[in-house]
């Protein structure tokens, strides 16, 4: 009879990683707006935990970006304004055009499947109204074709990304207009990549890349910081 192979423990997450996620969720659903101070004898009362591995977590925030550090004040949520929304999409349309080509010399029909069955999900929410579920779904799907691209230090640069992404949604409170067209979009995205047609492919991301700035820049003709209203 063969030797049963033992089982590995199962690895406990460091605390300033979990604490680290709780917060970065908290900045990007607006619960925590941009600018908040991320005071540490509040924040461990919150969360239940000690001042070391908080102290860690935010430093991690701010090496991410998504948090400053100011000195002899403490540590802040970063505010975005124009200039870092539009930086932010180019980054995202530089970053997303390399995971194309990588999709596109791999398994594009795979991605294509993939994709697709995002795509349902935010079909489902578009036709529904929840606009929750579908940005959701939107940022499911450029993290799934980031994924598929199998580059583990593009997949990194997503994650900040998208992180700021979702505070700029949530600090100028940002639903698309015009849900239909939005899944329209993503569908061209799907069978761009069908066709493995590459000038069309990075052509409709990057088309998808500037109409998302011209809705979160609309209605502020010079850069500064978010409104108040909008940063809490």
């Amino acid at each position: 009879m063969a030797a049963v192979k033992p089982l590995r423990p199962v690895k406990r997450e460091p605390a300033a990683t979990i604490i680290a996620a709780r917060l970065t969720e908290a900045i990007m659903d607006g619960t925590l707006a941009p600018g908040t101070q991320l005071g540490e004898a509040e924040l461990a009362g919150q969360l239940g935990v000690s001042r070391g591995p908080l102290r860690e977590a935010l430093q991690r925030l701010v090496q991410q970006g998504i948090a400053i550090s100011e000195p002899h004040r403490g540590v802040f949520v970063t505010r975005l304004d124009e200039d870092d929304v539009r930086d932010i999409y180019l980054a995202r349309t530089a970053m997303e055009s390399a995971a194309c080509r990588l999709v596109l010399k791999q398994d594009p029909q795979r991605t294509a499947r993939r994709l697709a069955r995002v795509h349902r999900t935010m079909a489902s929410a578009a036709r529904r109204g929840n606009h929750t579920a579908l940005s959701r779904a939107d940022m499911d799907f450029h993290y799934a074709l980031v994924e598929e691209s199998g580059s583990p230090r593009l997949k990194r640069i997503a994650e900040t990304l998208f992180v700021e992404t979702r505070m700029c949604l949530s600090a100028l409170h940002c639903d698309h207009p015009d849900p239909d067209a939005m899944v329209e979009e993503h569908q061209g995205l799907i069978d761009a990549l069908r066709e493995e047609d590459e000038p069309l492919l990075l052509r409709l991301l990057e088309d998808h890349m500037l109409d998302a700035v011209d809705r979160l820049t609309a209605g502020n003709a010079t850069a500064g910081p978010l409104p108040e209203e909008a940063a809490g």
